[in-house]
């Protein structure tokens, strides 16, 4: 036993009396690994007491990205501070001490339990209350312009259109809160049977005027230091696992086999490109109609990170060789070839795109579609049951927080993306 082992305190079962200890003990733990080998052991012992003590006993439902916060006030020294996160935000990432990576071992260990990482994945798939205060106005008008994304209803479908037009429809800090009450509009919209996601026109030199489909995440604001690690968590717990399972009601379980949601089949147009993240959401899609000119790929080799809930989704589309290939060596799928037809359902003209999802939304629409949610659940429970997410996230969250903080993550993107000199 080494001599900081000595110093940290036994597990004493009482959960105040470890609060209080261990508390007191991270105040002046020796070592940062010290310190967190101490987090590790006390989550082990009283994780679930520490969740049901910030939900009221599990009848609150609250998001990760509150949650880290309030965990913060319920146990000192457990994740950081909102002082010293607010000191560590205005660095770039570079210069970061990787305070978060604590918020990604409570989550963890948050997931890890059957009990609490169940509610916390039904408290990430209810629709956010800026979505339910809005309904009814989309309900009325037909059209919701947010700052970064739009939903429209055009007949029987609601179309949601990501917007980041300066960083080709990148996703970062400033997207993701309206992407996410587009999608729980577009879900919860009783007057329109399907959804549809795609990407805005482009303000990039290189693609100026033109529909590009998602750059996946901002490169430039991570370099910056401006995209947090709970991001990951709020937006594959929230935005993705959303168009993929629907979304929640707070009475009832969201898993397959004894719960229920609010759903609909959900259609991606692809232009251009669906890099990294962009890549992610078309694994969650039901039907998608691609450009002919249009690829994927899914950069995380470049980028230092793992690509969301690709590692869980993309081998059952293409194999778990090319998903091997496309993970960890890079490769592009562009869409229409026989590789990127197994992810891709119909390849249309560049100029067509828009009249082949037409296509799609009266074919899935013509003749009714009542059956579509219970044939979604029943796809999920054969290959992406809600507690295996549950263990994928687990271990995500973990394995994320220290990719997110690795001196490799500044050199990738120095090297590949030349990020130093790009304006933020």
């Amino acid at each position: 036993m080494s001599e900081a082992d000595k110093t940290t305190p036994p597990i004493s079962g009482d959960y105040r009396s470890d609060v209080h200890n261990f508390s007191q003990f991270w105040q002046q733990a020796p070592t940062v690994d010290t310190a967190r080998a101490a987090r590790e052991r006390f989550l082990a012992a009283h994780v679930e007491t520490l969740y049901r003590a910030l939900t009221n006993d599990l009848r609150s439902f609250i998001r990760v990205e509150r949650l880290v916060h309030d965990a913060a006030r319920a146990v000192p020294g457990l994740v950081p501070s909102a002082d010293a996160l607010a000191a560590e935000n205005v660095l770039e990432q570079k210069a970061k001490r990787g305070l978060e990576i604590d918020h990604g071992i409570f989550l963890a260990h948050v997931l890890g339990n059957p009990t609490t990482g169940a509610h916390l994945c039904h408290a990430m798939l209810l629709p956010r209350p800026e979505a339910l205060a809005r309904l009814d106005e989309f309900r009325t008008n037909g059209k919701i312009e947010l700052a970064t994304a739009t939903i429209e209803r055009r007949g029987r479908a609601a179309i949601v259109t990501l917007r980041n037009p300066r960083f080709l429809n990148a996703e970062d800090s400033t997207t993701i809160e309206d992407s996410e009450i587009a999608v729980d509009l577009a879900t919860l919209d009783p007057e329109s049977a399907v959804a549809v996601l795609r990407g805005g026109v482009v303000e990039y030199p290189k693609y100026r005027g033109k529909p590009i489909f998602s750059a996946g995440i901002n490169l430039t604001h991570l370099y910056r230091g401006k995209i947090p690690f709970v991001w990951y968590m709020q937006r594959d717990m929230g935005l993705v696992n959303k168009i993929f399972r629907g979304l929640a009601r707070e009475d009832i379980t969201p898993d397959e086999v004894n719960g229920d949601t609010i759903e609909k089949p959900w259609i991606a147009a692809v232009d251009g490109f669906a890099i990294g993240g962009g890549c992610q959401l078309l694994l969650a899609m039901d039907y998608i109609v691609a450009a002919s000119d249009a690829y994927m790929t899914l950069p995380a080799r470049k980028e230092g990170i793992i690509p969301g809930a690709a590692n869980l989704r993309l081998a059952r589309f293409v194999g778990d060789r090319i998903a091997r290939q496309a993970i960890l060596y890079g490769r592009r799928l562009d869409c229409d070839t026989p590789e990127g037809r197994l992810i891709c359902d119909e390849i249309a003209p560049p100029d067509g795109v828009d009249a082949a999802v037409d296509r799609v939304v009266e074919g899935l629409t013509g003749s009714g579609i009542v059956s579509a949610a219970g044939n979604r659940r029943a796809l999920r429970v054969a290959q992406e049951p809600l507690d295996l997410f549950r263990r994928y996230m687990a271990v995500y969250a973990r394995e994320q927080a220290q990719c997110h903080f690795s001196p490799a993550l500044i050199e990738n993107l120095e090297k590949y993306w030349n990020a130093a000199q790009r304006k933020p």
